[in-house]
């Protein structure tokens, strides 16, 4: 005798619906995110990615969709040597950059904050959050210093850090090493260095005073630039390899010593008067009030002092009236 199954169970039709409704609702809006809102996926390598040339703003979701810009025709990196704990400063500096003109030449320029090895709990976590958040913190294999060979071990780290991101292609132009109580102004960095040479290029505020020919002279560690084929030389040679350091003379002195004895840096260009310390009383030469196509402010050791350097050159003027605040109306 055949044996009889008993019927397959019935699925009720009101839950059939609400099972179809929930996978076509699911499916609907995996289409609508693949479709509408694809970069959101791509979020995680972008954070992940802080070692890969990118400009200093951040990706706003909420920004119109515009057209890639064209290839630059010219590209700078600033690397701002600085120390973990001093995060009030690279916000303050996140912001005086973000908000500075547009560039007038087609040019991109990278600013990444330069630090040594963390050390303390407080450090691993707040600075993880500026890499998530910014992606603009490059951490080298040092303990932090100031004439130990922090500025060697920057330089000669580049080439490697930043090789194969281009599609062959060099990095970078030229390359900066700054001060985090320098404050540059990123069009007239941009148009003094497009028209100048892309090799042998150090470039800077030189010392001694205007006496460029002086071959014992160096470039202030306020902020100095070097083309990017002396920044491969700094990374394969053993002249600075072998010579981190030339105690007690500062590391920016050490590095012109580099150059001076591997006969580099010819083309050598003294960026006075447009890069000075900010003016507090008279100093040879180096110091002078603010002038109208400076390149560079340093010694911007409080915030009183950037923000008169900021009023100075009018970086609140894309401020808005609003009902929320006059801001014009100090008391005193």
């Amino acid at each position: 005798m055949e044996k009889l199954h008993p019927p397959a169970p019935r699925i009720p039709l009101s839950n059939a619906s609400t099972a179809a409704f929930v996978i076509l609702s699911m499916l609907l809006t995996a289409f609508v995110f693949l479709a509408v809102y694809p970069n959101e996926f791509q979020l995680q390598s972008l954070v992940a990615g802080g070692c890969e040339p990118r400009r200093l703003r951040s990706t706003n979701f909420l920004d119109p969709v515009a057209l890639p810009a064209p290839d630059p025709q010219l590209r700078i990196l600033i690397g701002v040597l600085t120390v973990p704990d001093s995060y009030q400063r690279r916000h303050l500096l996140r912001d005086a950059y973000f908000l500075q003109p547009n560039l007038t030449v087609n040019a991109r320029i990278d600013i990444r904050f330069v630090l040594c090895g963390l050390t303390t709990e407080e450090q691993r976590v707040l600075v993880a959050i500026e890499i998530l958040r910014h992606g603009d913190i490059m951490i080298l294999d040092c303990e932090e210093n100031m004439n130990e060979g922090k500025t060697y071990t920057y330089f000669s780290n580049l080439p490697g850090v930043f090789n194969g991101s281009t599609g062959g292609e060099t990095a970078y132009d030229y390359v900066l090493k700054a001060d985090d109580d320098t404050y540059i102004r990123l069009d007239a960095l941009a148009k003094t260095l497009d028209g100048m040479p892309r090799e042998d290029l150090y470039m800077g505020l030189f010392i001694p005073c205007k006496n460029i020919t002086d071959r014992m002279g160096w470039m202030t560690g306020m902020a100095y630039a070097l083309s990017w084929d002396l920044v491969e030389w700094i990374a394969r040679s053993e002249i600075p390899r072998n010579h981190k350091t030339l105690p007690p003379h500062g590391e920016d002195v050490v590095l012109a010593s580099w150059l001076r004895d591997a006969s580099l840096g010819k083309n050598r260009f003294d960026m006075n008067p447009r890069m000075y310390d900010y003016y507090e009383e008279p100093t040879p030469c180096w110091s002078h009030d603010f002038i109208p196509d400076t390149i560079a402010v340093h010694k911007l050791k409080n915030d009183t002092k950037w923000a008169k350097t900021l009023d100075y050159f009018n970086l609140t003027v894309g401020l808005r009236p609003s009902n929320l605040y006059n801001i014009h109306q100090l008391k005193r």
